[in-house]
């Protein structure tokens, strides 16, 4: 490709933030329009978001639960884009997306159950719209297009929002579902968190390109890169994204910088084996929970108090939700059977 070209594209994907590490405002004029209280609610999520990792994890090692992707350090991407959702917006999820489901109306009991295997996850109250979490690397991409052209044959104003990393964007299902949905121009949202590494396959290895947001170009539909620990930028960005999508002009593509601090998952990867402690620590210093905390403080709408009882709430809501799944029936055979197959 010409030299110049690929420089304008390079140019045009350039980090897209609103707040610098400091909880400083570095763009006002994007600065997203809400209220105090609205501010404050982003936080608690994030904060809620981190106590349920760090629970999660526990739960895992004490054989309470069973599969398991961290989230910490990805509060802010997570966060910040199911927040500039609808209840009527649909959410087609990763395995790591548990966050935006919980906060999408998806029970803490459903989640747990998803990842003990049993067939009553999947059981969601009327009304939340969102798939389980998908196992198989970038399918859920082919989904998000396929529910979007729905959503726009019933003439809905509502999105299909599809999360996958940075390996899921190395997938053919990655092109194929923004291809379809640029060509049917569908309201699809495809949001691929960046967090680096493909387990332990560094982002630098698995494309040429400088960035996944230009790869929007070939499909036809807008892209975007934004900071993904900046949860002002997210949510600005993805509100965009939902406002184009409903007024039928096209679907976006946007790429959230990040970064796990943990692990890939709990069975058995070790990251020390594959990233750098320097490079850790750069990424910790950018953590999306004390750079808002930050400017809420500055704004005089945040204390430790207020945090630690977020902090106890959402342990009393996990130690509840952890015992009423424990009083279910084991799964059986004959479950596996009814639900699979159907008689004839």
């Amino acid at each position: 490709m010409n030299e110049n070209l690929l420089h304008k594209i390079e140019k045009e994907f350039q980090e897209f933030r609103v707040l610098d590490e400091e909880g400083n405002v570095i763009d006002e004029l994007n600065f997203p329009n809400l209220p105090d209280n609205d501010l404050v609610e982003l936080m608690r999520r994030m904060v809620y978001t981190r106590t349920l990792d760090k629970q999660s994890i526990l739960l895992n090692r004490q054989g309470r639960l069973g599969f398991y992707a961290p989230t910490s350090g990805q509060e802010a991407s997570m966060i910040g884009s199911q927040f500039a959702l609808e209840k009527e917006d649909w959410i087609l999820p990763g395995y790591r997306d548990i966050p935006q489901l919980f906060f999408h109306g998806v029970p803490l009991q459903n989640l747990f159950l998803w990842s003990r295997g049993h067939f009553k996850a999947g059981q969601f109250p009327d009304g939340v719209n969102a798939l389980l979490p998908q196992i198989i690397i970038g399918a859920q991409i082919i989904q998000t297009a396929g529910v979007a052209l729905g959503l726009k044959k019933k003439h809905q104003k509502a999105v299909a929002v599809g999360y996958t990393g940075d390996g899921g964007s190395s997938q053919g299902d990655f092109y194929e579902g923004m291809n379809f949905a640029g060509a049917f121009n569908t309201p699809a949202i495809f949001f691929v968190q960046n967090n680096q590494f493909a387990i332990s396959t560094p982002f630098s290895k698995q494309t040429a390109a400088k960035t996944i947001a230009q790869k929007s170009v070939a499909a036809g539909i807008k892209g975007i890169r934004v900071d993904g620990m900046d949860v002002l930028a997210v949510y600005k960005a993805t509100k965009d994204a939902r406002n184009q999508a409903i007024n039928n002009e096209g679907p976006t593509l946007i790429e959230a910088l990040t970064y796990r601090f943990g692990p890939h998952s709990t069975s058995g990867d070790n990251p020390d084996l594959y990233r750098e402690s320097d490079e850790v620590e750069k990424w910790k210093s950018k953590d999306p929970l004390n750079r808002f905390r930050k400017f809420l403080n500055k704004r005089g709408l945040w204390n430790e108090e207020l945090e630690e009882a977020i902090i106890l709430g959402a342990k009393e809501d996990i130690k509840n939700a952890i015992k009423e799944i424990d009083k279910l029936p084991p799964q059986t055979i004959e479950d596996l059977h009814r639900h699979m197959y159907e008689k004839q």
